[in-house]
């Protein structure tokens, strides 16, 4: 199983960002996908989880309403569409899966915002 961000970067308030996961190694498209981040200092949170097909999507209360998971099953990858970024959203942000039991990450991309 290999998953690997990108899409992360330095963006100013109100800003917008889009992160992609690239899966490999498993069947991407019968395992639910998932977005965490972990701020510094700071345990990591669930920010966004995503069904197999797409159909059922949830969000942390914090990014409710300003960040959009999606998934392309044909490509193997997951998004997080992250809009109205605020300060608080400064982050390593990770992408998710559990296959057998077994949770795996990626590396992480950087988000960082600030003016």
């Amino acid at each position: 199983v290999q998953l690997v961000e990108s899409g992360g970067g330095l963006v100013q308030p109100g800003g917008s960002l889009r992160l992609s996961c690239a899966a490999s190694g498993f069947t991407f498209w019968s395992y639910n996908m998932k977005w965490y981040r972990q701020a510094p200092g700071k345990g990591r949170e669930l920010v966004a989880t995503i069904s197999t097909d797409g159909g059922d999507r949830n969000y942390a209360d914090s990014v409710k309403g300003r960040f959009t998971i999606s998934r392309d099953n044909l490509k193997n990858t997951v998004y997080l569409q992250m809009n109205s970024l605020n300060p608080e959203d400064t982050a390593v942000y990770y992408c998710n899966t559990m296959r057998a039991g077994r949770n795996y990450w990626g590396q992480g991309t950087q988000v960082t915002v600030s003016s």
